[in-house]
């Protein structure tokens, strides 16, 4: 089965795709510049993809919890993905690890590879709970 994952934020979208339920790959992030051609963007990468299952973070605690969680399912309600199945899970922390473990490796952090590399360890949770 073909999995990704997304993080999704407000200004990039991070994305991992998994082939064979053990190799996780970072993408290149999607540069939010509005809702509709980030949803457009998302939504072409999948297709292009085939991916047959989508994996979405969400931030449980906080006191922004309930304002991302809408945000982000009105973000994927905008996908157009018909035969994708959609599960959500908690995001907690991730993009905190992603920070961590890139700490003094890379200088520029507004490219999105933390927010990919955010996406990877939401589908190694994912994939960690399934086995």
């Amino acid at each position: 089965m073909k999995i990704a994952a997304i993080d999704v934020g407000l200004k990039r979208i991070g994305v991992a795709f998994c082939f064979d339920k053990k190799t996780i790959l970072p993408q290149n992030a999607i540069i939010r510049k509005g809702r509709k051609q980030a949803s457009q963007d998302t939504s072409a990468l999948l297709k292009e993809w085939q991916i047959e299952k989508l994996i979405v973070g969400l931030p449980k605690g906080g006191s922004a919890e309930e304002e991302m969680e809408r945000r982000i399912k009105h973000f994927v309600s905008l996908l157009d993905i018909e035969n994708i199945e959609i599960e959500y899970i908690d995001e907690s922390f991730s993009s905190f690890e992603a920070k961590e473990l890139i700490k003094g490796k890379i200088k520029l952090k507004r490219d999105g590879r933390i927010d990919s590399l955010a996406a990877k360890i939401i589908l190694e949770r994912y994939l960690e709970k399934k086995v």
